[in-house]
Formats: structure tokens, sequence, C-alpha cells
């Protein structure tokens, strides 16, 4: 009798002991390791919940989502791991005060996204998300970085460059063109000097400022000269403009069928944006010798639209068509980084594109275009940039330059 009743108590008494060595936090021999944690919710992930196994015998989720072939969505572990910054390749802890440049710049909520825009650029996206591992995040006063020594002197050279204060009120110039026939390059070639670029189609030249304004002179002087943003247009250094001529047009790309109203369907509007928008930011070094600039341009034009007849018969109208519309689009996108020097005046061509702005009205040439089909509007869309040197801050947008270089007006007469 006495045996029955210890066989019947010592399961109850094994179970009692095995809940105690949970609730103490025993562990059984070689369960070492990380215990995994919740992904998500609050729960906390040094109190385990009363049905946690040990972390070497997970118990399987048998109520798991499955896909919609049957199988099984497994998840990545996830632990706290280690509790400290890996450091194996030397890494430092490095904070940049880089309030001297964000409280000037009242304009932008978020200015030191600059910074760290640049930053990027110079050292590429993957060394922040690859072996070594490091930590790049900035707010309105202070830069933060773990890095390796090598890339903090990269960092802190980018960051000098934005709160220097002998290049805070220096301003850059603007000017968008195009010219409908590239033959100006005939005679002008000889003032300018090559600059590499990568992007396909389109050319690079630097110049001195005498010669790109005669150059600009005379171009105006052509009956297909036209500018597409004001010409006194400035950015200051360390900052970025944006210059947009984007204009929605609208279009029927479909139907909708509607069985309740007569005729039983209804056109489905499309919208594209028509124009382009060109964004710059200029960074001196230094120095303040050197420029560097990050330049953008998207460039879209619709040259026309394809009209395609649609069969939409019902009882009354069993030959019933509507017509809808494919857009004919040509394209042009820019995304490249350029240094010259400051004393000299960049020059970008585009190459002969859609133009970016609506056309002068011409009398003749609608009438020709109209007649014949005529595609859309071509043009060597040209970009002119130069240093204005420090700026006015106490006027309005500070766009106004204190000083400029000025020479004798003189032209190019038989030139072109």
């Amino acid at each position: 009798m006495h045996v029955r009743i210890a066989a019947l108590l010592l399961p109850l008494l094994i179970l009692q002991t095995h809940a105690h060595g949970q609730a103490s936090g025993w562990k059984p021999a070689g369960g070492g390791g990380a215990a995994p944690i919740a992904r998500y919710g609050n729960q906390s992930p040094t109190t385990p919940t009363p049905s946690a196994a040990p972390a070497t015998s997970p118990t399987p989720n048998t109520s798991a989502p499955v896909t919609a072939t049957g199988q099984r969505i497994t998840r990545a572990p996830v632990s706290k791991g280690a509790g400290e910054l890996p450091h194996e390749h030397g890494q430092v802890w490095r904070e940049y005060d880089i309030s001297t440049y964000t409280l000037r710049d009242q304009s932008s909520t978020n200015p030191e996204q600059r910074i760290v825009d640049w930053i990027l650029r110079e050292t590429g996206y993957e060394a922040w998300h690859s072996t070594p591992f490091g930590v790049l995040s900035a707010n309105r006063r202070t830069l933060t970085v773990y890095h390796t020594p090598q890339m903090q002197s990269v960092v802190a050279d980018i960051v000098d460059r934005f709160v220097n204060q002998a290049a805070e009120n220096h301003g850059f110039g603007l000017r968008i063109i195009t010219i409908k026939n590239p033959n100006w390059r005939a005679r002008a070639l000889p003032l300018m000097t090559a600059l590499p670029v990568q992007s396909p189609g389109v050319q690079g030249w630097i110049l001195a400022k005498e010669d790109a304004a005669l150059l600009m002179s005379e171009l105006q002087r052509r009956t297909d000269f036209r500018e597409h943003n004001p010409p006194h247009q400035m950015v200051q250094n360390g900052q970025s403009l944006v210059v947009s001529t984007m204009r929605p047009r609208p279009y029927t790309k479909g139907i909708i069928r509607t069985q309740q109203t007569w005729p039983g369907y209804q056109p489905e509007l499309g919208q594209l944006d028509e124009g382009f928008t060109l964004e710059f930011s200029p960074l001196l070094a230094m120095d303040t010798r050197t420029t560097d600039a990050v330049i953008k341009l998207r460039l879209a034009q619709v040259e026309k639209m394809l009209p395609v007849k649609l069969e939409v018969p019902n009882n009354i109208a069993p030959n019933q068509r509507a017509e809808c519309q494919v857009p004919q689009m040509t394209m042009v996108q820019l995304h490249e980084r350029f240094r010259w020097p400051t004393d000299q005046v960049l020059l970008l061509s585009m190459g002969v594109v859609a133009t970016p702005g609506p056309q002068k009205p011409n009398m003749l040439t609608d009438a020709l275009q109209l007649a014949t089909g005529g595609s859309a509007p071509r043009a060597d869309a040209l970009l002119f940039v130069e240093s204005k040197g420090p700026v006015d801050p106490s006027l309005p947008g500070g766009t106004a330059p204190i000083s400029t270089a000025t020479r004798p007006n003189q032209t190019f007469h038989g030139r072109y």
C-alpha cells in the first residue's frame, strides 16, 4: 500500500522540482548561449514566459502560418547579442558638432541630412552596411560616427567643409538655356576644356569666366535661344536648389465598365508630369579653390499620344467603340558629381533632347507641325554653373553677389 502511494507521488514531486528550477533561472547543463528574444511587442526579453523552452531545444510552433502552397513560414532567430559594439577593426566613436552649419540654415527642417548625403556619396553606401561595423547618425546639433580611423578622417573632411566659415556665404549662379541648333560649338570649342562625364550623351567643359560671359552674350543674340530659369538664380555653398518646370498633362488611359449607366463605360483618366526638374548641390573645398557639385536632372516630354480604339459593345449598340491614348515619351536623366576650379565656369550639354518647357508661339512653325504631324520640339539643353563669390546674407534670400568680375563688352562677330 505504501509503495503504491509513493509511486503516485513521485511524478508530482518531479514536476514541482522542474517548475521551481525554471522560476529560479536554473538551466540544464550544456544549455549555454544567448537565449532568443521576442521579435516584436513590449514583452521584456529577460522575463521568460512559463511555457518558454530552453534555447537549446526550441519547441516547434505548430500554429505558425503557412504559404499558399502549404509550406510553413520560418523567421530568423533574434538574440540580444554580446551587449557591446564590435571593434575588431579598430573602430572608434566620434561626435562632430555641426551646429555652426545647421543654425544658419533656417529654411530646411533637417539640414543635417545634407551632411549625411555627402558622406554617403564620398564613402559609398555599402561602407555603412557591411564589414567593418559602422554607425552614422545625425541631428541638428551632433553627427555621431562609429567607424575605423581612416573612415573618420574622410567624415571629418566633409564636416569641416560644411562648417567652414570662410565659405558659408559663397554663392553659385545657375543658368539653364536651350539652343535648337548645336552649331554654337563650332567656334566656342577652342575656348573650352573638356571634362570627363560618365552619363551617356552628356558633355562637359570648363572655361574662363570672361569667355563664358562672351559666349552667353553671343548665344542670347540667336533666334533659337531660350532661358528656362531666372538669370540671377543662386544657391549658397552646402545647400541645395531645386528648379522645376513640371506641369501635369491629362489623358485618357483606358475605360471603366459601368453596366448601370449609358453608354456602359466611362473614361479612365491619367496624368503625366511633363517638363524638367534640376537639383543642384555644391560644396566648396576647404581652401575654396575647387568645387564639388552633385547635379540631378530629370527631363520628360510627351512626343505624341497614340490613339487606340477599344470595342465596348452593349445591347443597344453592339458595334460601339471608345478611344484611349498611349503616350509616346522621351525621358533624360542625369545624376553625376563634378569637380572643377572655382574660378572657372562649368558648362554641361545634355545633347539634343526634348525641350524642357512649352515653346514660344510661332504661327509658321506651328502650322507646319500641324500639317506634317510633326513630333515634339528638340533642342540642345545647356547648363552654366558659375561661382559668384560671397553673397550678402542680409538681402532677401542672399541672392545678390557682393562683387563680380567684369570685362568690357565684346562680341564674337562672325564666329557663328
